[in-house]
């Protein structure tokens, strides 16, 4: 991949006309960012918590979080599950300011403190396949970073955005965090073949002894369901059905913010990969072992979860809910 500067997007092969709204959207970003670049990160974080945590509150999106909160914390009062709700979209706020400037935090690494570093980089720095799997919390965009600082090239998996100009800037920004390079995942029933070539490409990647890194929390409905925060969800299975076909080992991490500060401190674990004679259940039983490390940094730390990006299923209203990204 090249960079590029986010004001000169390079020449984009899209395979339809980029519409005007799309060009103005992108010139938009572009301006925010090059403004953020020249302001202390204090004043651009403090403006996006600010900003988002006004009107957070107020978007629909709001709704379907209060409603997942009260699944999983049936024992906290709507006051207090409101007070989670506006303390998540202050630090979403903060989340997307740093977004603009992601080149300030992936230039060096030196805002994340990886709990237990030393043990890690012995064990991480070792050139054995590894599939590393975080979520939607705290800052998940530099939760690649244990895997980068212990001289590995880790690659990562992506949902392409709708926006063509705005997909090419965001993969341009984060390249430096993913030397490995950076697949776009499909999405929908369209997108399934792409993603059939996405996945023999990962699983080469891995058999070589590389290193991948998934944001796997989304509700997915071709998924297989999992237990999940009291209830059950579906999600996909890819990343342990990788790492049980190449025999790699798995992480689970989250870069978790500091007070409201941008600075974090990354927590791994490592999930023993089941090896059976049944490849489907062991992904299964990786998967739910997988998500069970996500509910414990949950509840620990729930406004710092992407609270509506969560979809439980029940078998009598399969699709009460609708999935955010």
């Amino acid at each position: 991949m090249t960079g590029s500067s986010p004001g000169q997007p390079q020449s984009i092969d899209t395979g339809r006309q980029i519409t005007l709204a799309e060009k103005m959207l992108y010139l938009l970003l572009a301006g925010s960012s090059r403004l953020a670049s020249a302001l202390p990160t204090s004043w651009v974080t403090g403006a996006g918590a600010t900003s988002i945590g006004l009107i957070g509150p107020w978007l629909r999106q709001n709704k379907r979080a209060l409603a997942n909160l009260e699944i999983a914390f049936p024992e906290k009062s709507a006051a207090e599950r409101a007070a989670i709700a506006r303390a998540m979209w202050a630090n979403m706020g903060r989340t997307y300011a740093e977004s603009l400037i992601f080149p300030r935090f992936s230039a060096t690494g030196d805002a994340i403190e990886i709990v237990d570093e030393d043990n890690w980089r012995a064990r991480m720095a070792e050139p054995v396949p590894q599939i590393c799997c975080t979520l939607h919390m705290g800052s998940w965009e530099l939760a690649i970073e244990p895997l980068r600082r212990f001289g590995r090239r880790p690659a990562g998996v992506y949902r392409p955005l709708g926006n063509p100009l705005i997909d090419r800037w965001l993969v341009a920004t984060r390249a430096p965090m993913f030397p490995g390079g950076l697949l776009a995942k499909g999405d929908n029933d369209e997108d399934v073949r792409a993603g059939q070539r996405t996945a023999r490409r990962l699983i080469d990647m891995a058999r070589k002894g590389g290193a991948i890194g998934f944001v796997c929390d989304h509700f997915d409905r071709r998924g297989e369901p999992i237990a999940f925060l009291g209830r059950t969800s579906r999600f996909t299975t890819a990343p342990a059905m990788i790492a049980r076909h190449v025999g790699a080992r798995v992480y689970v991490g989250a870069c978790l913010r500091q007070g409201t500060s941008s600075r974090f401190r990354m927590v791994i674990e490592e999930i023993e990969v089941p090896r059976t004679g049944d490849k489907a259940a062991d992904a299964i039983t990786l998967t739910t072992a997988i998500f069970a490390a996500f509910e414990r940094w949950i509840r620990a730390h729930p406004e710092q979860w992407m609270w509506w990006n969560t979809r439980w299923v029940t078998a009598s209203a399969p699709d009460q809910q609708t999935a955010g990204r």
